[in-house]
């Protein structure tokens, strides 16, 4: 897995499909451009009824790929307010959201997996790639890595920032918690918790 800058990471994504991983405030991100899932299912060897995770550096980058009525909107947007950027993931009601591998499968196809990671370096890239579709930097069914050299084993053809962009994480105060974010999603009755992680809901 080539180590490469974060602007040479940025344009590699906008020249063609790539792989990425980077750090956030949870565990290492695996991601793509929406438009390029399939090389995160490939990679992963993941079955594409799981969904992915949309990420983004602030609330208004997001929006667009959710709707809702205005009382549930009030709903979710005071959690996130209250919760980002962190460790929470918020799924939500798309209508119009055009990359069916983000949805969350044939039971469901219209909700999508949002989130605003508390992470500099996450948040610097994400500002300037826009949204990207991420998951956890494992296999499927394995648990997450956490380290550099794991990454690049696993997934050789993805590009990462250099080793001190995950390794600086350990210094600050929102270090990487090492655990995937609280999943929550927005139903008729309110919250319901798909996924527990360091975020109490």
């Amino acid at each position: 897995m080539p180590q490469v800058s974060l602007p040479q990471l940025i344009d590699a994504l906008a020249k063609s499909p790539q792989l990425i991983s980077f750090p956030t405030d949870t565990v290492p991100a695996l991601a793509t451009r929406p438009e390029h899932s399939e090389l995160i299912y490939a990679a992963k060897q993941r079955a594409g009824s799981k969904p992915l995770i949309l990420m983004g550096a602030s609330l208004a980058d997001l929006l667009p790929y959710v709707s809702a009525e205005a009382e549930a909107q009030a709903a979710w947007m005071a959690l996130a307010n209250q919760h980002w950027p962190g460790q929470l993931t918020l799924v939500l009601p798309t209508s119009h959201y055009p990359f069916q591998v983000l949805q969350e499968g044939t039971q469901n196809q219209h909700t999508l997996g949002i989130r605003v990671p508390n992470h500099p370096v996450a948040l610097e890239l994400l500002a300037q790639s826009g949204p990207l579709a991420t998951t956890s930097a494992n296999l499927s069914g394995q648990p997450p890595l956490t380290r550099v050299a794991d990454i690049a084993r696993t997934f050789p053809t993805a590009l990462t920032l250099p080793d001190e962009a995950f390794e600086d994480a350990d210094k600050r105060a929102n270090k990487a918690s090492g655990t995937p974010s609280t999943v929550v999603k927005w139903t008729k009755q309110g919250w319901h918790i798909l996924r527990q992680g360091a975020v109490n809901i």
